[in-house]
């Protein structure tokens, strides 16, 4: 069987009224083609442009390798100039990536070039826009965001390979116990099912994104991501507008994240073994039991 993957639904646009009704009430992803055609971004934002009004400034890089037992999360794996960087994935593959990447202290006119798409909903957080850039091939591992915000990924420069989960997949994901990430044992674009059965029959949404292309992902989506080209993207993020997922965000960011990183502190690679160890018994009960369920919740607090 493999996993199900089903092509994503694109729109070039769409009104407030299609946009609620089909896919952020029901929490589904969506391709819009030319949001960001209306942004000066458009036309302006390339490599090039990012080198020029950034700067030098020390930016922290990340690859794909597994992460330090001891290190809290997104711990970077080296440091490099942000222009060498940008010379870097323009030259050649790399499977170094800039995460989360707040360029506006560097470049503050880099706010008027994009528009947050406010006549689709409410709720952004206008003083946390986030860039992401990569070389050709480099991925970013499988996991949803911790804080559980509805993410507008605009990107540019070149075409990026996404995969999407529902979050009721979560266990079958073999997701880490407290954490937001999965096992990093397996490649989900090729699976060995025969080591992961769980992952056998997980449905999820393949999509490509081009140049300006704005990709919806509601609140909880695992997401994994592939660089085809040395390129960057823009994250716009908007609080869902439920109490609970708001109360699950801040669990995450709060009490969890404290939680994990006193643990990986104090107990290292012990308490890493013992949990990549329940994230397989969870993995395999969860296939014994035929979860998840039509009826399964998408958003469900694990207190």
């Amino acid at each position: 069987m493999g996993l199900i993957l089903k092509p994503i639904d694109v729109v070039n646009s769409i009104s407030q009224e299609d946009f609620l009704k089909k896919y952020l009430n029901p929490g589904i992803p969506v391709v819009i083609k030319n949001m960001a055609r209306k942004w000066p971004a458009y036309e302006k934002w390339t490599l090039e442009y990012m080198k020029e009004v950034v700067g030098d400034v020390t930016v922290p890089l990340y690859d794909s390798s597994k992460a330090d037992p001891a290190a809290p999360i997104n711990a970077s794996s080296t440091t490099m100039k942000f222009g060498d960087y940008i010379d870097l994935i323009q030259r050649e593959p790399t499977d170094l990536r800039i995460f989360l990447f707040d360029p506006i202290k560097s470049a503050p006119q880099l706010l008027k070039d994009y528009v947050f798409p406010k006549d689709l909903m409410g709720g952004f957080l206008d003083k946390y826009p986030s860039m992401f850039f990569g070389g050709e091939g480099s991925k970013t591992f499988l996991h949803f965001d911790i804080d559980m915000a509805h993410i507008f990924h605009t990107h540019f420069g070149g075409r990026k390979k996404v995969l999407l989960f529902d979050y009721k997949w979560k266990e079958r994901l073999y997701q880490i116990p407290f954490a937001t990430y999965s096992l990093e044992d397996y490649d989900i674009e090729q699976p060995d099912f025969e080591k992961y059965p769980a992952l056998d029959g997980v449905e999820g949404i393949e999509c490509f994104l081009e140049h300006g292309d704005t990709l919806f992902m509601p609140t909880g989506w695992w997401h994994w991501l592939k660089y085809l080209n040395g390129s960057f993207s823009l994250s716009l993020r908007a609080w869902d507008k439920s109490w609970a997922v708001k109360a699950h965000s801040l669990w995450n960011l709060t009490v969890q994240r404290s939680f994990d990183n006193f643990m990986k502190s104090r107990f290292k690679k012990r308490y890493m073994d013992w949990k990549e160890n329940k994230a397989i018994e969870r993995a395999d009960l969860a296939l014994r039991m035929g979860l998840p369920h039509e009826n399964s919740r998408k958003i469900k607090i694990n207190f």
